[in-house]
């Protein structure tokens, strides 16, 4: 049987709804939280009931301007989710104008979540760079909600400086059940900042890593995963077990346009979430 986190919405035993992925769903904006001055968490609400994995995407919209892939950043809680979203594109920049009440386009969700039941009783590694963060989010949710089922779990998390970090507000808490390593590229405020400064793989050499009890998720630039993903295989975890979340080129969302399409393999399909041992050397040089 197909794991959980590895189903599409709909596709549970006993769910007594059909659903049609390519049908657009009309969701309200319930909130709006600035993250930083580029990016902003999206609080969503549907009338239909609505499952969604860590890690899974949904193409979100509106009607005359496109869609985008983005994946979930939140558990889906009393029918409410979250979506993080950095305004760099047509689709985003359209989506940071609106407001609360508003309402936009969703299709989905698509694709492969993080193997949340495959690495249950043992240690994780998150790896987030920038607002790689995001997809991660639900992850540690998940994990602070049913801590016993996991066991050792850190945390490494860089960003460009101190003004772009993801969810601080949510940091402390964290600590209470996860280990927590901060770096950033460059300093704004050299009297405000005591903390870390250099690259995440610099803090992946220095962290401690049982290499036969340890799942790794890693999500960021392309660049920073490839050099990540490599220094943990270098730390003796199989590359099976590390797993990135490689959000590029979607479109359709469900393999037929092509546009996605990764040397035989569809992102939107086949992934997002792939197992390393599943993508390096590819011809493209990306991992």
């Amino acid at each position: 049987m197909v794991p959980d986190e590895h189903r599409p919405h709909g596709d549970n035993e006993g769910d007594s709804e059909i659903v049609n992925h390519l049908v657009p769903l009309k969701a309200k904006i319930k909130d709006i939280r600035t993250e930083t001055s580029e990016v902003k968490t999206y609080t969503l609400s549907l009338e239909k009931r609505f499952v969604m994995q860590p890690g899974q995407v949904n193409m979100i919209g509106y009607p005359g301007v496109g869609e985008a892939p983005i994946s979930i950043s939140s558990l889906v809680s009393d029918g409410y989710f979250d979506h993080t979203i950095k305004a760099v594109g047509r689709v985003t920049r359209f989506i940071d104008t609106l407001r609360k009440g508003n309402y936009l386009f969703l299709r989905g969700p698509y694709g492969k979540g993080w193997p949340m039941d495959v690495a249950r009783q043992n240690n994780i590694l998150l790896v987030a760079g920038g607002i790689g963060l995001a997809p991660l989010k639900p992850v540690i949710q998940m994990i602070m909600q049913k801590r016993n089922f996991f066991g050792e779990v850190t945390l490494i998390y860089g960003a460009r400086n101190e003004e772009s970090f993801l969810f601080t507000n949510d940091f402390e808490r964290w600590r209470k059940g996860i280990s927590l390593h901060l770096t950033v590229d460059e300093i704004l405020h050299p009297d405000a900042w005591r903390g870390r400064v250099g690259l995440v793989t610099d803090l992946v050499a220095e962290v401690e890593i049982d290499p036969d009890k340890t799942f790794a998720f890693v999500c960021g630039p392309e660049v920073m995963m490839r050099f990540v993903c490599r220094g943990i295989a270098l730390r003796n975890v199989p590359p099976s077990r590390i797993y990135i979340s490689m959000e590029r080129r979607m479109k359709c969302g469900i393999g037929h346009c092509g546009h996605c399409q990764h040397y035989g393999l569809f992102v939107c399909k086949d992934g997002p979430i792939f197992p390393f041992d599943r993508v390096r050397g590819l011809p493209d040089g990306m991992l």
